[in-house]
């Protein structure tokens, strides 16, 4: 049976997964535990602990969407440590082992998170701890089922003492290190036992019996129970990934941008075969495109650039079309006069041509681009905008490379309003546009890796001495590659682009998407494969950041959809290396 792991962000995007999970417990539990399952969407929610994150994990088949299982966990931010709180499978599933990968994606999950340990309650084995038989065994295989992972039951505590009121035991405490070979310390230990006791069972703070349980973890060394099973415990690997639900944003205004000339490769199939491939994609939900208005777009742009393109475009008729073909280097404080002439004023090169739907479509894509970005301030973790036109070759003032304006700047400058934000810039063609518009910002890292421009478009930027200026310097950086760069090659300059944003520490990730790196794309050099791309996402997916990644070029319409799927795909998994 193929599994999926789906991370849970937000009970009202998710509201079908939320049911299916409540639906599980209920099914599972009865009413033993009251209206727990009423309040999981809350918890999703984040009402009432500000330093708790909740985090929910299914495991569901990949084709049919149904969730066989559910993990839920309380992260306490202010103790970096996770407290897994249920893991449940669906009782009406007869596939074994489901449990065991649900647990894994978890700890590989909070291993990317950085959680410093997972904390479980069990119930106990011991005799003196539970008198019935059948309880003790069923409690003793679920130990060893932790165990088997390197979960370890703390001992030395009072945690488990029996209190007078309760005919059996409080539960042992076990202690998962992620795969880490260290101990915890006390104070771990007090304050993980405190969270439990007050935050989650709500004890009164004051409470005598829960003052004492963590009174009683003393200084010193932890100990650790040795495990139940004999031999030693066989830690599982970390392999499976966790797939993040993510909206995609595409407008029918792109269909309107169609220049139907001999070698104009930017056609509105692009964007056809790409949703063709991924609405197989676990977790997907078409969200709306809002129009935010000229105001986001002139956040970046010029005002006189941005007149210009819609008074000539929208006066121009249906059938006709301005190639810029005089470019005022030498004289540029003198604007033409004529407004045809003036296209080469405005734009970098000679096939990037002015419509009458160009502005339409531009206006359109970003729009895209900010209701994506808009998204992201309300909390979502993964937004693909299908733009077209593209952008990331659209400067403050000029146009070109089939670019009116710059999407992806547009977004990420409404998001810098929240915190710092990075750009990286993937497309075969370096992404000048981003890289001049925030070249004197140090709340803007920009990051392009792309073909060496002393061969590639569009040949007078992207060099690498270009880092910025002013207070931007050193926060644009980059990676000009020869021709034939493969998966491994590629893989090699991403890592370093990656650590620069790591250590930027954004509070979001604009990606400027471009698959024309694939190999055989008709106006690139390199050979990235699909599995390179999925490779690709995973890398970017590993920061673990809210991210925008935002369509610029490729344009092989034979393979841009299966690549366009394997690279979301990747974006979509938040741990692991497999899966």
């Amino acid at each position: 049976m193929a599994i999926r792991f789906v991370h849970v962000f937000d009970a009202d995007t998710e509201p079908r997964r939320v049911a299916e999970v409540q639906r599980i417990f209920r099914s599972y539990f009865g009413a033993y535990y009251g209206d727990y399952a009423d309040r999981i969407p809350d918890l999703l929610r984040g009402r009432g602990d500000p330093e708790q994150r909740t985090i929910l994990i299914t495991a569901e088949n990949p084709q049919q969407g149904r969730v066989f299982a559910f993990a839920l966990a309380f992260h306490y931010i202010d103790l970096n440590a996770t407290l897994l709180d249920f893991i449940v499978v669906d009782p009406t599933v007869r596939q074994r082992g489901i449990g065991g990968a649900l647990y894994e994606a978890l700890r590989e999950y909070l291993v990317s998170l950085g959680s410093l340990g997972l904390y479980l309650e069990v119930r106990p084995d011991a005799p003196e701890l539970e008198p019935d038989a059948v309880r003790r065994r069923e409690n003793r295989a679920r130990i060893r089922f932790y165990e088997r992972y390197g979960a370890r039951v703390i001992q030395g505590t009072s945690y488990e003492a029996r209190r007078p009121e309760r005919a059996e035991g409080e539960p042992y405490v076990m202690f998962d290190s992620l795969g880490a070979e260290r101990e915890p310390s006390a104070a771990e230990v007090r304050g993980m036992m405190s969270a439990i006791l007050f935050r989650k069972y709500q004890y009164a703070r004051d409470d005598p019996y829960a003052r004492s349980i963590v009174a009683s973890v003393r200084d010193g060394g932890i100990a650790l129970q040795l495990p139940r099973a004999r031999g030693p415990a066989a830690i599982t690997p970390l392999r499976h990934g966790i797939a993040r639900p993510f909206k995609v944003l595409v407008t029918p205004r792109h269909q309107v941008h169609h220049v139907r000339e001999r070698g104009y490769v930017e056609r509105p199939v692009r964007v056809d075969r790409i949703l063709n491939h991924i609405r197989s994609l676990p977790g997907l939900d078409m969200a709306e495109v809002h129009d935010h208005g000229v105001e986001p777009v002139m956040a970046v742009h010029d005002a006189d650039f941005v007149r210009y393109l819609e008074q000539v475009c929208l006066k121009l008729a249906s059938d006709r079309t301005i190639y810029p073909y005089v470019f005022p280097i030498r004289q540029r404080a003198r604007k033409p006069v004529d407004e045809e002439v003036q296209a080469g004023y405005y734009c970098i090169d000679t096939f990037t041509p002015l419509t009458h739907n160009a502005y339409i479509a531009a206006r359109a894509a970003a729009n895209c681009a900010m209701s994506g970005a808009e998204l992201l301030q309300r909390g979502e973790q993964l937004v693909y905008a299908l733009c077209r036109p593209p952008g990331h070759h659209a400067e403050s003032a000029v146009y070109g490379g089939f670019c009116y304006f710059n999407n992806a700047a547009i977004a990420a400058q409404a998001l810098s309003a929240a915190g710092r934000v990075a750009t990286l810039d993937i497309d075969f063609h370096h992404g000048n546009g981003t890289q001049e518009i925030f070249a004197g910002r140090c709340d803007v890292l920009t990051i392009s890796i792309h073909g060496d421009p002393s061969y590639a478009y569009p040949y007078f930027a992207g060099f690498a001495d270009e880092r910025g200026e002013g207070e931007g310097a050193g926060y644009n950086h980059n990676f000009p590659l020869p021709e034939n760069v493969g998966d491994d090659d590629y893989l090699r300059t991403l890592a370093q682009a990656v650590e620069l944003i790591a250590r930027f520490a954004p509070r979001y990730l604009v990606v400027s998407v471009g698959l024309d790196i694939a190999k055989g794309d008709p106006t690139g050099a390199w050979a990235i494969t699909t599995d390179g791309f999925e490779r690709i996402g995973r890398a970017i997916a590993a920061l673990g950041l809210p991210t925008l990644a935002v369509q610029e070029g490729g344009y092989d319409t034979r393979v841009i959809g299966r690549n366009a799927r394997a690279l979301l795909g990747g974006l979509q998994m938040v741990a692991g290396s497999g899966g």
